[in-house]
């Protein structure tokens, strides 16, 4: 199967072919703006300043129009500064004064017992009436466009995260006490730290602790074969734990974005582990790190040299089965894309469907569409133009600043000014092996899908067909996270409104990738879930968390049970380890060399 020509034309264009002198000037002139883009791109983070300056006109503008609104917030001002003072004087009085406001839920920066005592109660109490404040100031003003208020809102929060006294030093009882025990030696250690961080960031290597989980040696263990390979992917055939398997194999489609071992971490805690031990003959996608010659695979090369080329893979060392496709993230939407197109052609090689905090209606994507705008979108094609690619370092800043707090500030106050180490565990070092995104599926992704909600409209085209999502019948289990920041879980529910199959819905505690990894002995680990047939009604998000039924551990359990009411009954012998007979003999031990990528 050939890769295409980095110079061929789009399918579907509708303009004319122009002359040679023309397509050059024409590109010529777009190329100085693009250069420019990718200059400023590294002044401003990845951050479109014109994106941002449409939102503060906007917004400052309608606010400046809104006497109304102006008058509102003078009088919430005094009202706050009231009850500051109010506060104030019942600390003074030595009565035990209740807070006047209490953090937001997930907020822990004040959450010791050093923020009760005076002042520094009255210096968070203090910062958080004016937090609250700000929100009013940027919500709610007559007039100005919802992405807007929401890109405003977001920047004021990140700018007063920044003044938190939380942060500051002296400000701080934690750091004060902690200066006070070690006699400043807290900052020393604190200052080593940052050094050491410095060096490995600007040499290219991994933050302190992540050499003691190697790939191959700590993480990504699980025995197997990488039994084929093309130029995008390696396909892993995991070794059986059992006499006895499952007829129909497991096909695991993770995102490009991270490498696959999320799901295949230390040997406690790999689903892949897990499932082969169950008696389930599993398979699983590594994806290559793509390099600046790869920056013309688009969208529609993923799903045929990843999906496709992996189903017949293993449609010929597993032959005559069924299989069970498990998509995470990106790799998720993915599978649904080539389940859809699939479906269309009357191909029933796919046995079930599960998809693990993927989106497949991306009208509510969650803070990421404070980074989504054609302005945006067209900043960062011109950051991936200059590179061929999107880097890993380009795509950690967007996710740290949506959890600023967890990523940025605690750790500068944990690591710095209490001069202590966070222990690096297996998903920190995971997620601190990142990968690239080749610029042109980026692109398309992001415009077609998050911009343009192509798939759900039923408007994204494969090979000349609509990948319509209503022509899915094959079961679906479909996984969504509480504290999901990138795929939240009342965007990943909306499969329901989108396919007529039989959907059972999970929602489990932890985030994006604690809540997918979130192995039976792991405690305090709850889940909802419902099964919704084609014949039922479909419930909204709410009505459904009211509806569900709550169970205590982990929804692995339950996943496995699934897969195995619709799998045959019967067990056979494992199958062989590829198939040299159809050109996929064995190539490598896993986890193969895709992962080791740089």
């Amino acid at each position: 199967m050939s890769l295409p020509a980095r110079n061929a034309p789009r399918p579907n264009s509708t303009s004319s072919v122009p002359t040679a002198g023309e397509a050059l000037g024409l590109e010529a002139f777009r190329s100085i703006d693009r250069m420019r883009e990718a200059l400023s791109a590294q002044l401003s983070g990845g951050l479109s300043p014109q994106a941002l300056a449409l939102a503060f006109f906007d917004w400052s503008i309608h606010l400046a129009a809104a006497p109304g609104k102006r008058t509102e917030l003078a009088y919430k001002a005094t009202r706050k500064a009231n009850r500051l003072l109010a506060h104030l004087a019942a600390c003074r009085l030595g009565a035990e004064a209740p807070a006047c406001i209490e953090p937001l839920p997930g907020d822990d920066r004040f959450s010791s017992e050093g923020w009760r005592q005076f002042p520094y109660n009255i210096w968070s109490q203090a910062f958080l009436l004016n937090q609250q404040w700000w929100h009013n100031v940027t919500r709610e003003v007559p007039g100005v466009t919802p992405h807007h208020e929401d890109v405003v809102s977001f920047a004021a929060r990140q700018l007063l995260d920044m003044v938190s006294p939380a942060n500051i030093p002296f400000a701080n009882p934690d750091v004060v006490a902690k200066t006070l025990e070690t006699g400043g030696a807290n900052f020393v250690e604190g200052f080593r730290n940052w050094l050491e961080d410095v060096g490995r960031q600007s040499t290219g290597r991994p933050p302190a602790g992540a050499e003691d989980f190697t790939v191959g040696r700590d993480v990504a263990v699980t025995p197997g074969k990488v039994v084929y390979r093309n130029h995008l992917i390696e396909l892993i055939q995991y070794a059986p734990a059992t006499e006895t398997v499952r007829p129909e194999p497991i096909l695991i489609v993770p995102a490009w974005i991270m490498k696959y071992y999320i799901l295949d971490l230390s040997p406690h805690n790999s689903l892949i582990r897990h499932l082969v031990a169950q008696g389930h003959t599993v398979f699983c996608i590594s994806w290559r790190n793509p390099t600046e010659q790869d920056r013309d695979l688009g969208l529609d090369d993923y799903r045929r040299l990843g999906v496709m080329a992996a189903l017949d893979a293993v449609g010929a060392i597993v032959p005559d089965r069924a299989i069970h496709a498990v998509g995470y993230c990106l790799g998720g939407t993915l599978l649904s894309i080539a389940a859809a197109a699939m479906a269309k052609t009357r191909d029933h090689r796919l046995a079930s469907l599960t998809l693990l905090a993927a989106q497949t209606d991306f009208t509510e994507p969650g803070e990421l569409a404070l980074f989504i705008d054609p302005s945006q979108l067209h900043f960062l094609e011109s950051m991936m133009w200059n590179r061929g690619y999107l880097s890993a370092d380009q795509m950690a800043g967007a996710f740290q600043l949506l959890r600023s707090n967890d990523l940025i500030w605690s750790r500068l106050v944990h690591d710095y000014l209490m001069g202590e180490r966070t222990p690096m565990i297996d998903l920190m070092a995971w997620n601190a092996d990142s990968t690239r995104m080749p610029y042109r599926m980026h692109a398309e992704y992001l415009r077609r899908l998050y911009l343009d909600n192509e798939l759900a409209a039923g408007r994204l085209m494969v090979e000349g067909r609509p990948a319509a999502l209503q022509n899915i019948r094959t079961p679906l289990f479909v996984v969504g996270t509480e504290r999901d920041h990138v795929a939240p879980w009342r965007s990943v529910y909306k499969i329901h409104y989108l396919t007529d199959a039989d959907v059972t819905f999970v929602l489990t505690s932890g985030g994006h990738n604690a809540g997918i990894v979130s192995e039976p002995s792991r405690p305090r680990r709850r889940f909802r879930i419902a099964t919704v047939t084609h014949d039922d009604a479909r419930l909204g998000p709410d009505e459904w968390v009211e509806n569900a039924t709550t169970h205590d551990g982990s929804w692995w359990t339950s996943w496995v049970a699934w897969v195995g009411a619709h799998s045959a009954a019967e067990r056979v012998a494992p199958p062989a380890m590829g198939n040299a007979g159809k050109g996929l003999a064995p190539l490598d031990d896993a986890p193969g060399t895709y992962v080791l990528q740089r």
